[in-house]
This record gives structure tokens, C-alpha cells and sequence, in this order.
């Protein structure tokens, strides 16, 4: 602790808490409180205390004022204006080597936020290898300034990169990068101002910041029964905090009734972007009173934001994450059911958490409620989805029986959207990592030469380069598939060769033999170039990625049974949405994986009020 910025923070801010302190205990009353806060930062971290503060006694201390909103009242921007954000020099952090210095902290009121070891080019050494090396093997992380959850983060920059951890664990340290990225790739590009890196201070490190990253970005996630050190602490990457600052300034600016393309391929934590900027978008607020779609200056620009997405697991993890930054509680609501959705629509929920299948009702809901404003954030994550979750969207978006293989959900929603009339009291942002041309002309920005573009991309191959998923490219092998194909009607030359390709195509690719066959070839190639040399030290794992659910069902069983056939001692698992029924069989990914065992025996039950019941149970039953 910075203990003189300290004292001084609390002073010129929460004088009568310290009163009630320094009366009752005029000797030791400093010793209380610094003996109070050490053991909270023990078992909470740093990020709790700023944000929820702490008690000695009954005196009740806030360790940073928030920063306001556009609609705060005056005094909440004088509160702020109190903080004090110090920068302090070689800072000797250990009481085993007292020598011993890190280049750069940054405080809070006296609390450390960020420590900073910086390299550069004139003394031949960089942040990716001697800054992190220096974290890693030239720092002690037992002493307190190091511990995790006592800093948000350390930082290794130099003139042309910035990496970063939030946890130091000696040689098992995992450094991320922070960096803008240049031409679609790792790193950053040229600064005719300055330095590459410059962004961390003019954009980063300001007050409303590094301010509005510890109240609006930074997770700490675990059990609230778990220890500090068992928790996972969160620190937005570059394009993350970019990407929801920039959305939220464009809609402040430019009002309701606009249309986002974001183009964030896997490994870019767009579970996270989403949840971030889903929390932030109901508390955005008109720039001017003038734009599109804003009631007053004083009031959010958005009424409801509706988070529209296939991924259970993002239901759960918004809503603990928002739990996190939200004192306002049930502010979330899930709309699984057209009726749930049409009654938190009615009802102004916050938050709606809902499935792409309920897409065309949201539009129809939006229509009806006009004198609403809607955010609606589409999660595009899985584009090859099919099977009865995507049967069941094609009938309610009227596509009947179209072929499920040649649809897909960017398909659907833009059918949807185009089939409605589309109000403009809603903006919608839809993330998604591989966008079509026809999704990029919905959601996209028009370039000057009639092209479209994403609002805000992080590209595959930065993902590649900056190591969150390999490259599938680099090394692969080609199988040629090769047709025979006797023309029995000679006296028809006219027909629709592409369209007949596909057929045959789609036909021969569902063959259990073909699949037989293949599945042979790509596990001969697997153990030989995987399993045999011990890629990745022995945890490589082989994808088999198919065009529909019911040919990932043949493979898995193809190379299940080859795998028992040569008695190997690893497994297939399978990976799809809903149930599928192949050959009369229904099959859903639960069962073929093992996960659950459904047992429907028949039951005779006695119930409580003296009655009985008979028949076959979809329940667990006992005795």
C-alpha cells in the first residue's frame, strides 16, 4: 500500500467514519483499520474492497468513488474527482530481497492496481520473452504486492507489445496478449505519434478508465464458498474492452435503430464481450437529446436488452456475471417459452435471455411494443447447427420443408428479419466469428467502394497468431473422392448439373460405406501423426467436423467400433443440439456420451392423500 495516499484519500472523503473510529480508539485507531483491510484482501482481493467497500466497526469506508454516468448528479462527479490515481517508480515490493524493484505499480487511493515491467528495443530486450521471463523466474509472488487478487493485473510492456496476467504462478505463469492487432494479425501497427504500445496510456490507463474496467469490466469468478486462490480473475483483452466501448459510444451518439456486425472469431471470448456489453447497454444514455429513439438525456437510451443465443451455458454465466456488477437484483430474466418472452417483454425485464428458435417473435414483440427501446444481441455461435432445434426454426420462420442441410441460423435470421416489418425502435448486434456475405450487407458498415464490413473485427488469423486456436490450414491432407455415374436416359440431355452434383454429392456422403471408410483413413491418420508422437504432450485431440447431425452420428459410430475392433485406449465423444432420430433410432448427445442413464420403469406409487398410481414413470423411482 501506498499508506500516505491512503490516509489521505480517507480523510478528504469519509472524515466522520474515521471520527467514529478515532474517537473510540485514539491510540490504535489507524492499526484497526489497516488490520480489517489486509484480512479482507486475503480472503476477497482487491477487486471486492473497491467495489463493495469495507466496515471497521460501524464505520463503513469506500475505497473508490465510482465513476459517473451521464445522467449523475453533481456530486457524484466531485466524489470522483477525489480519487487519487498515483503512479509510483521502482517500487521495492519483497521483504526477503528488499532490493528488489518493479519497474512501474499504479494506486488506487493508495491500493495497488497494476503492476508494469517494462523492456525495450535499445537494451536488446522485449516484453513477450525477458518481460514475462522476469514475472516468471525473477519475481517472488509469496510476497503481498504479488499475491494474486492483491493487484488486477501485471503487465509486461515494451515499445511494440503489451502482454498480461492476472495470476503469477512462477514457470506456470500464462501471459496474455494486449495488444490492437495489425493487418488482421498479432501485434500493433505503426504509431507516427509515438510509440506502438501508447494506446495502453492515452486510451487504457486514464482515470475513467482503468475507473469504468474495475466497475463495469474486470470478473472474478468462483463459488463464493471457494478460497481467493481457487478463483479465476478476469481482465478484459484489448479488443474486448474496445469492441463494448466503441458499441456503447456509437449508440449514445447515434440513437436507436442501427444494425452491428461484429466479427469475433473463436478464441476471442466472445462469451464475455456479450455479457459485458449486454450490462452496459441498459445503462447507456443519449449523448443529446436529439438522437434517434432517446426519451431525455436522464434516461437509458434502451429499455430492454434481449440477448437472443443457443448456448445454455452463456444463460448461466450472464447471469452471475451481471449479479457480480449489478446491485439491482432479478434484473435478468430467461424467455425459453413464447409466453415467457411476451410476459418480460410486457413487464420491462432488464435483461432477456432467450434461443434463436423465438427470433421472429421477438421482432413480432418489438413491433407491438413501440414505445419501448430494444438492444437485441444475436450470439451467432454455431452455424452448422441442424436436427429437430432447427426443424422446429425453419416452421416457425415458414421455411417448411426446406432442405436443413442448405440452412443454416444467419439464413433464418435474416429470413425472419426480412419477412417482418422492422420497427425502428431496436438496434441489433450480432456477434459472430464466420459472417455471409448477406449478414455482412444486414449488419454491416458500406465502404466507400460498395463493399460492407464488420463494425469491429478480430480476425482468425490474429486468433492464430496470438495462440487461442491452430491453425487447421498449416497441415492437412487432401482425399479426393471420385464418382462413377451412368447416364441411364440418353435421350435427356437437360438437367441442372449443379443441382444434381449436390444431390449426388449429399447421397454418396451419407453412404455408411463412404463413412466407413473414411472414418478408417482419418484414424489410421490420427494415431500415426497424433497418438504415436504424443502431440501436445499427449493431449491432441482430432475433430471430425461433418455437414449435419445425422453424419456426425454415423462417423462417431464408425469410429467407435473401430476404435473397440483395435481395443484403443481412448474414446469418441459427440457434440450436437437437441435429438436426432437416424434410422427409427432418436439420439441425443447425453445419451450417446454416456452422461445420463434414463430409466422409465414401471411404478406403483403410494401417495401422501392415501391414493395410489400405476404405470410406466418418467421419473427416478425407488423401492
Amino acid at each position: 500500500m501506498d499508506t500516505k495516499l491512503f490516509w489521505e484519500f480517507l480523510e478528504a472523503t469519509q472524515g466522520k467514519e474515521l471520527a467514529k473510529l478515532r474517537d473510540r480508539n485514539p491510540v490504535d485507531w489507524q492499526r484497526k483499520i489497516i488490520e480489517r483491510l489486509d484480512r479482507l484482501m486475503k480472503k476477497d482481493g482487491v477487486l471486492q474492497l473497491l467495489k463493495k467497500g469495507f466496515a471497521v466497526d460501524d464505520a463503513l469506508f469506500t475505497l473508490m468513488c465510482p465513476a459517473p454516468l451521464a445522467s449523475s448528479a453533481t456530486k457524484v462527479h466531485e466524489n470522483f474527482a477525489a480519487n487519487i490515481f498515483s503512479v509510483t517508480r521502482q517500487v521495492r515490493y519483497s521483504q526477503i530481497n528488499p532490493l528488489e524493484e518493479i519497474d512501474m505499480v499504479i494506486f488506487l487511493n493508495g491500493l495497488p492496481l497494476i503492476t508494469i515491467e517494462l523492456k525495450n528495443a535499445w537494451t536488446g530486450q522485449t516484453a513477450r520473452y525477458h518481460g514475462q521471463k522476469q514475472y516468471r523466474d525473477g519475481r517472488d509472488a509469496s510476497q503481498p504486492l504479488l499475491q494474486f487478487g492483491r493487484a488486477l493485473v501485471h503487465m509486461a510492456v515494451d515499445t511494440d507489445e503489451v502482454f498480461m496476467t492476472t495470476k503469477l504462478a512462477g514457470a506456470g505463469t500464462f501471459f496474455l496478449p494486449f495488444n490492437k492487432g495489425h493487418n488482421e494479425g498479432e501485434g500493433n501497427p505503426p504509431n507516427s505519434n509515438g510509440h506502438k504500445t501508447a494506446y495502453l496510456w492515452e486510451e487504457v490507463l486514464t482515470r475513467e478508465s482503468l475507473a469504468g474496467i474495475i466497475q463495469h469490466f474486470v470478473l472474478l469468478e468462483g463459488k463464493t464458498t471457494e478460497p481467493l486462490a481457487k478463483k479465476t480473475l478476469i481482465f478484459p483483452r484489448y479488443h474486448q474492452l474496445n469492441v463494448v466501448r466503441r458499441l456503447l459510444a456509437h449508440a449514445a451518439d447515434t440513437g436507436v435503430g442501427h444494425s452491428y456486425l461484429i466479427q469475433h472469431s473463436a478464441g476471442s471470448g466472445k462469451s464475455n464481450s456479450i455479457t459485458w456489453a449486454a450490462y452496459q447497454l441498459i445503462d447507456t444514455y443519449p449523448a443529446r437529446a436529439s438522437v434517434p429513439g432517446a426519451k431525455a438525456v436522464d434516461q437509458p437510451l434502451f429499455d430492454t436488452v434481449i440477448v437472443v443465443t443457443d448456448r445454455r451455458l452463456l444463460d448461466k454465466q450472464l447471469r452471475e456475471n451481471i449479479k457480480d456488477f449489478s446491485e439491482v437484483k432479478n434484473i435478468v430474466a430467461p424467455a425459453l417459452r413464447s409466453a415467457d418472452l411476451k410476459f418480460a417483454l410486457e413487464n420491462g425485464k432488464k435483461i432477456i435471455i432467450t434461443t434463436i428458435q423465438k427470433f421472429p417473435f421477438i421482432i413480432d414483440g418489438i413491433a407491438d411494443l413501440s414505445d419501448k427501446r430494444f438492444a437485441v444481441i444475436i450470439d451467432e455461435a454455431h452455424s452448422g447447427q441442424s436436427g429437430s432445434a432447427n426443424d422446429n426454426l425453419n416452421r416457425a420462420m415458414g421455411a417448411g420443408g426446406a432442405d436443413p442441410d442448405e440452412d443454416d441460423p444467419q439464413d433464418r435470421i435474416l429470413a425472419a428479419m426480412q419477412s417482418r416489418k422492422m420497427r425502428g425502435n431496436a438496434s441489433y448486434f450480432a456477434f459472430t466469428a464466420t459472417p455471409k456475405n448477406t449478414t455482412l450487407e444486414k449488419f454491416g458498415e458500406r465502404q466507400a467502394d460498395g463493399s460492407y464490413a464488420p463494425f469491429h473485427l478480430y480476425s482468425m488469423k490474429q486468433a492464430i497468431e496470438e495462440g487461442f486456436i491452430l491453425n487447421v490450414l498449416a497441415n492437412y491432407t487432401t482425399y479426393k473422392s471420385y464418382y462413377e455415374i451412368q447416364k441411364s436416359i440418353a435421350d435427356n440431355p437437360l438437367f441442372d448439373t449443379k443441382k444434381a452434383q449436390k444431390k449426388l454429392r449429399a447421397y454418396v456422403e451419407r453412404s455408411q460405406q463412404t463413412i466407413n471408410t473414411k472414418a478408417e483413413i482419418m484414424l489410421d491418420h490420427f494415431v500415426e501423426h497424433v497418438v504415436t508422437p504424443k502431440k501436445l504432450h499427449g493431449r491432441a485431440k482430432g475433430m471430425i467436423v461433418t455437414q449435419n447431425i445425422e453424419a456426425a452420428i454415423r462417423y462417431y459410430k464408425a469410429v467407435t467400433k473401430l476404435l473397440a475392433d483395435r481395443g484403443s485406449p481412448f474414446k469418441a465423444l459427440i457434440a450436437f443440439s437437441g435429438e436426432k432420430v437416424v434410422d427409427g433410432v432418436s439420439y441425443t448427445e447425453a445419451d450417446m456420451n454416456g452422461f445420463t442413464v434414463r430409466w422409465r420403469p414401471s411404478c406403483h406409487l403410494k401417495l401422501s392423500n392415501g391414493k395410489s398410481y400405476s404405470g410406466s414413470s418418467s421419473f427416478l423411482c425407488r423401492s
